[in-house]
């Protein structure tokens, strides 16, 4: 349950936000703790009614493109019965306690708990201002309604804006139980309604990391070792520092940084350093590691997931099908490459940047300056993307290290090299399967033996790994997944959709020859198999009408079908597919998604497109190589991303209806390269187990 409660301008000016009076609300929205117990109360949503009308909303979530500062505002708008045009958002700084986990990752914002707490908040501030103008006219609450900022008495004829009333409300108890709108009574929830910061982003208003500027601040860029693992041995910067502009050359704990007056002079000065490295004792490449995997994959594992029998379903089964499927490494390839702007002084510090983890930022920097936490202000900028990259802090420690070093503020730039070179990359896997089909045609066993460095510490099971393995969305009656850890020293983290974005591939890739060994249509074969899952049996059969499922197709043309069940989301996706020679093209992709309730159908319907685009460029190009312990890939002419001659026509169908929010930003990502490669095969007759997708005619 989430708690409300009034503000005076005194707790309020404590957050370091901008003075006001009005009517003022903290918002929790729970969160629990690793023991699962409750947190204490501690409110993290700030609401704020001024006297002029305006509403602002203090959020603590990034914005990378999804829509959260639209998203967001908009359900506590539509409880509030607020005037769109009035509604403002800060961007909260990072505090380490006040607005609870600001980490921004997994599809969270709306459906990690924050959509019933921000209606209840709407709500009591409705309640408090419906109160305030009942008291005002002597006359009963039930009489009164609210429509677009204002409490209205039909009887009368008399109506109050919110502001005018803000000062009274603020002195009226906040109510235990404050009545939520049904559904039917949204008025902004599920439309699409102006965003509140397309304006600023058209115009060029908004401020991404690349825009932030402070008085007296260098420019830089920092060259980290090519090799994992290595470390600086000498530097030769005499050539560097000749080059004009350039004011520096320091050592910081990742590599070496050149500051100047201009980004372009401290990447020239980058390029004339001469490094000799101490590159460690890590050198495989791709071939080794690959056949690291392989080994170990076939191997002893830990068990993951065990249900009824499989040993015993697969060892008396007439009909087994056995494959090995591989994903490579990927890297973020963010637009906005890796940046952090930072001003160290003696008694504080400030950042400002484009991150995913704000308190993360903050903690790295007190660690690196020595400063106490409260000492240190970091400003969250937009974020020209993320995909869990931002998550991490390693830009950051650059800046905050450079600062330090030269005694200025400085923007640090990473190169594209850089940043394509020194990444915590999507994990390589390798993952065996064996499945069974009784007699009649349904999946009666399934043994899944993943093999892949783990995201999280430890030594045991990693979650992420084998996610979409282990919470099979089938009614398979015997099913064993097993886990092999493999140790290597290529930094992975992260990626967009995490785990089921590789085994979304294998899982239903492996479906699909389950029901060619069946000889059954691969979308009847599924439908089958979600007789205990109706919101994705309904959700698959949606799809597969909208995409003219089992139709004529012109010659040429082959369709394949996937889902998923992830992040509180359902998708399903048909790809239609050709093949000329070695090149498959795609032309069209349907989707079908059932998220809940939708906030915003166009931030939606856009999240789900482009993630049909990400995982159509990783499915045709995605691959991370490695030679001697260090990427081959360097820029987008080798990391290549889909162009806009290679788009198909996409076309998203959401399945509306009331329940609780999911994710829209990551699902739609794992199902198109299984609905590709089922394609291929359903035209060609050859499997794609191995991505990138790549035929040998």
């Amino acid at each position: 349950m989430s708690a409300i409660t009034k503000l005076d301008r005194r707790d309020f000016l404590k957050l370091g936000a901008i003075a006001g009076s009005g009517l003022l609300l903290g918002v929790r929205v729970p969160e629990r703790s690793a023991s699962g117990s409750a947190a204490p109360f501690a409110p993290n949503v700030f609401l704020r009614v001024d006297p002029n009308g305006d509403v602002t909303i203090w959020l603590a979530r990034s914005d990378m493109g999804q829509g959260v500062r639209t998203a967001l505002p908009m359900i506590v708008a539509d409880e509030l019965d607020a005037d769109w045009s009035r509604v403002r958002v800060v961007q909260a700084d990072a505090h380490p306690d006040k607005y609870g986990r600001m980490m921004t990752v997994g599809s969270t914002s709306v459906r990690g708990g924050a959509w019933m707490p921000l209606r209840r908040a709407g709500a009591s501030a409705r309640a408090m201002l419906v109160a305030a103008a009942a008291a005002r006219w002597n006359v009963p609450a039930s009489e009164l309604t609210t429509e677009n900022g204002h409490v209205v008495h039909a009887a009368s004829r008399r109506s109050a804006g919110y502001g005018e009333l803000a000062e009274e409300a603020a002195t009226i108890p906040v109510p235990a139980q404050p009545k939520l709108k049904d559904p039917s009574q949204f008025k902004l929830i599920g439309t699409r309604t102006a965003l509140l910061d397309t304006k600023d982003k058209a115009t060029g208003k908004a401020v991404f990391g690349l825009d932030a500027r402070t008085a007296g601040m260098l420019y830089a860029t920092v060259v980290h070792p090519p090799v994992f693992g290595a470390k600086v041995s000498s530097v030769d910067d005499s050539k560097a520092r000749a080059i004009p502009g350039v004011r520096h050359v320091v050592q910081v704990s990742q590599g070496v940084a050149v500051a100047a007056d201009n980004t372009w002079a401290a990447f020239q000065g980058a390029r004339a350093l001469v490094i000799a490295w101490d590159n460690g004792s890590f050198a495989m490449s791709t071939p080794e590691i690959s056949a690291q995997l392989a080994r170990l994959s076939d191997g002893p594992t830990i068990e993951a997931k065990e249900a009824g029998d499989a040993t015993a379903a697969l060892a008396s089964a007439t009909t087994r099908v056995q494959a090995m499927y591989e994903a490579p490494y990927l890297a973020h390839a963010t637009m906005e490459p890796m940046n952090c702007t930072a001003d160290v002084r003696r008694d504080r510090c400030e950042i400002w940047a484009p991150t995913q983890n704000p308190q993360g930022t903050q903690s790295a920097a007190a660690r690196l300056t020595g400063l106490p936490v409260d000492a240190v202000t970091v400003h969250v900028t937009n974020l020209g993307c993320g995909w869990g990259r931002r998550s991490r802090t390693d830009f950051v420690e650059d800046a905050v290290e450079t600062s330090m070093k030269v005694g200025a503020p400085v923007q640090v730039l990473w190169s594209r090299e850089e940043d394509m070179q020194h990444d915590f990359y999507r994990p390589a896997a390798h993952v065996r399967l064996e499945g069974a089909v009784d007699a009649n045609g349904r999946v009666n066993a399934l043994r899944v033996r993943v093999a892949a460095q783990g995201i999280g510490g430890g030594r045991g099971v990693d979650g992420p790994a084998v996610t979409g393995f282990t919470d099979l969305p089938y009614a398979i009656p015997n099913v064993h997944v097993g886990y092999a850890r493999a140790e290597l020293a290529v930094p992975v983290g992260f990626w967009r959709s995490v785990g089921p974005s590789q085994n979304t591939f294998v899982l239903e890739s492996f479906l699909d020859e389950l029901a060619h060994a069946a000889r059954r249509d691969p979308f009847e074969f599924r439908r089958e198999m979600l007789s205990e899952h109706p919101r994705l049996k309904h959700v698959l059969e949606v799809a597969a009408e909208r995409s003219g499922w089992g139709t004529k197709l012109p010659a040429g043309r082959a369709r394949g079908i996937a889902l998923l069940d992830d992040r509180g989301s359902l998708v399903v996706e048909v790809a239609e597919v050709s093949v000329e020679g070695n090149r498959v093209r795609v032309h069209k992709v349907t989707c079908a998604a059932d998220c809940g309730q939708i906030i915003h159908p166009g931030i939606a319907e856009a999240q789900l497109s482009g993630s049909i685009v990400a995982g159509l460029t990783a499915a045709l190009y995605g691959e991370i190589t490695i030679e001697k312990g260090r990427v081959k890939q360097a820029n987008f002419h080798d990391y290549q991303m889909l162009r806009m001659r290679e788009m198909p026509d996409i076309r998203v169908h959401i399945v509306t209806n009331h329940e609780e929010p999911g994710g829209v930003g990551e699902p739609a990502v794992p199902p198109l390269a299984p609905a590709v490669t089922n394609a291929i095969f359903a035209l060609t007759g050859k499997r794609v187990r191995k991505l990138p997708i790549r035929l040998v005619t």
